[in-house]
Formats: structure tokens, sequence, C-alpha cells
């Protein structure tokens, strides 16, 4: 039985965040996530309860269902076009890795992207991706425990998801990206001033945001 990939939207621009800010790239977002369900009136019950993004259903631009890797990376190689150099995929969410899965990478790959995955660590990341970033949460499990970026949104109250817990696990990168929302100028020094005394962490910010990109 063939699987059915289901795309919030997907569409060209500069990864804003992390270490790999400034670099081109389609950005691939999953409809769904096993930490909140996406509706409102679940917040307050959901393991993640500060998620700024919009991942429900199928709607959003050049989003919708394919029923083949190949049919998902032609549309993705289609929204690439005209662009030079290393395509290259960003797959978020919501929890990208309840749909990426090991065809969905080897069409990508076919179609020449280099393939980045953004999740938040509870589900293990298929063989053949190109970077890997880990955003963890508080009160949820992290299974993928290696990789390329570790992000971790700050602050977070929880003890099991301050920056010290993280700082031992095997990735080349350790970003604190403040917390979006009211108090995020409060939160952005905060980030800032433990990047200063632990210069193991570097600030993210959400670039995209401040110049208007998707």
């Amino acid at each position: 039985m063939s699987r059915i990939y289901s795309v919030k939207e997907a569409y060209p621009t500069l990864q804003g965040e992390g270490a790999q800010t400034g670099r081109a790239a389609v950005f691939l977002r999953f409809a769904g996530c096993n930490l909140w369900s996406g509706r409102e009136q679940d917040r307050a019950r959901a393991v993640c309860q500060f998620c700024d993004t919009d991942f429900v259903g199928v709607d959003g631009e050049n989003g919708g269902r394919f029923d083949s890797p190949d049919r998902l990376a032609a549309h993705l190689e289609g929204l690439w076009k005209g662009a030079s150099g290393q395509p290259y995929v960003i797959c978020t969410g919501g929890e990208p890795l309840l749909q990426l899965d090991a065809p969905l990478i080897a069409a990508l790959k076919t179609a020449g992207f280099e393939v980045g995955v953004e999740t938040n660590g509870t589900i293990a990341a298929p063989d053949g991706l190109d970077w890997i970033c880990v955003s963890p949460k508080a009160n949820a499990p992290l299974i993928q425990r290696e990789g390329h970026e570790l992000k971790l949104v700050y602050p977070q109250a929880e003890a099991e998801a301050q920056p010290e817990c993280f700082a031992a696990l095997d990735f080349r990168h350790f970003f604190l990206q403040p917390m979006d929302g009211p108090d995020i100028e409060r939160n952005t020094a905060a980030a800032a001033a433990y990047c200063q005394k632990y210069p193991q962490w570097r600030l993210s910010l959400q670039t995209h945001k401040l110049i208007g990109l998707p």
C-alpha cells in the first residue's frame, strides 16, 4: 500500500535560523505533530505549548497530499527551478519524522537535493539525511541524541529542558533560540546572556521574521 504524504506548505526561501542561516532552500512543512494537535483548544493540554507554527491540514502555499515519494520530490524540484547551486530542502513541521521516510529521502536525493530535517527529537532519524537539527521539548522523550545542530528554544521552565542537560550530546553546533511571543525581548536578552557565559552555545535569531520572509 502506497503512502500518502500530507504537506501543509512548501516554498522557496532562505533558512532563517541556526547554523544554515541565509542559505537558499525549499521549505517542506509536513502536516501533523506528535506533541500538539495544532488546535488552540488543545494547547493547554499539549506536551509542547509554545509552538508558533500552523501545521494543520494541507491548505497552505503549495500544500497538498502526494501519493508517492517521486511526485512529492518532483513538486519540490519545481519550486527550486530557476535557482543555481546545490538544491537544499528543509523538512519541517509539525514533526516531519512522522512522514519523512527512506523512500522519500531517496527520491529527494535522486532529484538532486541535499536533505535537512528540523525535528523535536522524539523519533529516530532515518539514514541518508545530510543535516539533522534537533529542537528538544520539555516533557518529551529525546530519542535522537546526535546530529549536526541542537537548537533549544529558551527559556523553558522545566528542569529537564535546561541547556546544561544537552551540552554533552553529540552535536556540532549548539544554539539557544529565544522563545517567541510577548516576552521575546526579555527572552532574547536572557539567551544572549547565557551564550556569553557559556560560549559552547550560540544565539539563533529568527532572521526570516526580521526581514519579512516566510
